[in-house]
């Protein structure tokens, strides 16, 4: 049952960060990795540059790994974390203001954003779901609440059992167990395997399909030929049955040649099955 309630925290650790969105200017909180400074630009979810995460008080960048600071009495850069310029923040009603100064909030303004003391609406800073970032705040407290250290660091000596043990409850080997089973690789390898898979699979599909139209339009050929043969020697069947064929030798036809030659002009004369010439007409 350990292993159940140990889930949401994989799950729940990538899902902390998110944008802060000034409600007045519609434009997200960007630091710039190359000199601190704080832009506002469009909302783009996919950029590490936009997104931001409670670590206690402060304010981290995902994406330059340094903290929300204030430097000197309105101006807010970003500065590396755990040092002395990093600056804690309290949040209340969407307004942001260092910690220990109740006086100047973070707003934002045309240049960007920097400490004054407006409290209205350019002063309020919310993520894209429209939700206060002091709610992220409070979301965040409430999940360390429930995960109060983490897997890789947080040990303690059971002098009772002998062995080391998590502080959540778990030992060494459901602890590797659960980091093999959530591990995260580079799936280039696999994506690209795949790929070629799909792309063999495709090369096969189309050499199956040539194969199966020559074979079918063979068939219809051998087909059309058989029917054609078929029809041709049905027609020679019906002329056959029609019209009977008689084989005459040369001796007959020159035995017929001279009753030809005794014809008159004017007679008709009929050639019979059984081989006879006779006039048509007999003289009266």
């Amino acid at each position: 049952m350990r292993f159940f309630w140990i889930i949401p925290f994989f799950l729940l650790q990538d899902t902390e960060a998110f944008l802060m969105k000034n409600a007045k200017v519609k434009l997200c909180l960007q630091a710039s990795p190359m000199n601190g400074d704080l832009l506002l630009e469009d909302c783009n979810p996919e950029s590490d540059f936009q997104d931001w995460s409670w670590q206690g008080d402060s304010l981290m960048n995902h994406g330059t790994q340094s903290c929300l600071s204030a430097v000197g009495d309105d101006r807010v850069q970003t500065s590396l974390c755990g040092s002395g310029g990093y600056t804690s923040w309290n949040c209340s009603n969407s307004l942001l203001s260092p910690l220990g100064s109740s006086q100047s909030y973070l707003v934002a303004n045309r240049k960007g954003v920097a400490l004054n003391n407006v409290r209205g609406v350019k002063a309020q800073w919310r993520d894209v779901a429209d939700r206060s970032v002091c709610e992220e705040k409070a979301a965040k407290a409430e999940q360390e609440r429930y995960f109060p250290a983490a897997l890789a660091s947080t040990r303690v000596y059971d002098h009772t059992a002998g062995n080391t043990t998590l502080a959540l409850g778990i030992d060494q080997k459901e602890l590797e167990e659960l980091l093999w089973f959530f591990r995260s690789e580079d799936s280039s390898t696999w994506n690209y395997s795949v790929l070629a898979l799909s792309f063999m699979a495709m090369i096969l599909g189309l050499f199956l399909l040539a194969i199966n139209v020559v074979r079918n339009r063979k068939r219809k050929i051998h087909a059309y030929g058989e029917a054609v043969e078929s029809t041709q020697q049905a027609e020679l069947e019906v002329k056959q049955s029609l019209m009977p064929l008689q084989e005459y030798s040369p001796a007959e036809l020159r035995k017929q040649e001279p009753v030809l030659q005794d014809q008159r002009s004017g007679d008709v004369m009929v050639q019979w099955k059984d081989g006879t010439v006779t006039s048509l007409y007999t003289e009266i």
